[in-house]
């Protein structure tokens, strides 16, 4: 069975740092574009940052430009997302997706692009 796990998540105060990761079971990370997306309450669900297959393309949205790092380690099945310098307006819950059947270079931030999807962890930005 397909399954991707988030894990990291938690309450961190402004201007902190806090990782979280993605982990596959049941499939190999290797075939598989990976996106990290956000939904805080009442409002829709954003794509945050995506990384290629290999590794070597990634985009972020703007409001995130600059803070965050993505990156991806296939021997651990795992993708990492790096989150620095946070704001209260990044509090949402994180979700990572994968989307197969893609070049190596591959990426997006659409949700549609992608089928597999974890099942969120919670990430609070509050003094």
């Amino acid at each position: 069975q397909l399954q991707l796990v988030e894990s990291g998540g938690g309450l961190v105060q402004p201007g902190g740092s806090l990782s979280v990761s993605c982990a596959a079971s049941g499939f190999t990370l290797d075939y598989y574009a990976i996106g990290w997306f956000r939904q805080a309450p009442g409002r829709e669900r954003e794509g945050v940052s995506c990384i290629s297959r290999s590794g070597g393309s990634t985009n972020y949205a703007d409001s995130v430009k600059g803070r965050f790092t993505i990156s991806r380690d296939n021997a651990r099945n795992t993708v990492y997302l790096q989150m620095n310098t946070l704001k209260p307006e990044d509090t949402a819950v994180y979700y990572c997706a994968a989307s197969l059947g893609h070049s190596s270079t591959w990426y997006s931030l659409l949700a549609d692009e992608y089928d597999t999807w974890g099942q969120g962890t919670q990430v609070t930005v509050s003094s």
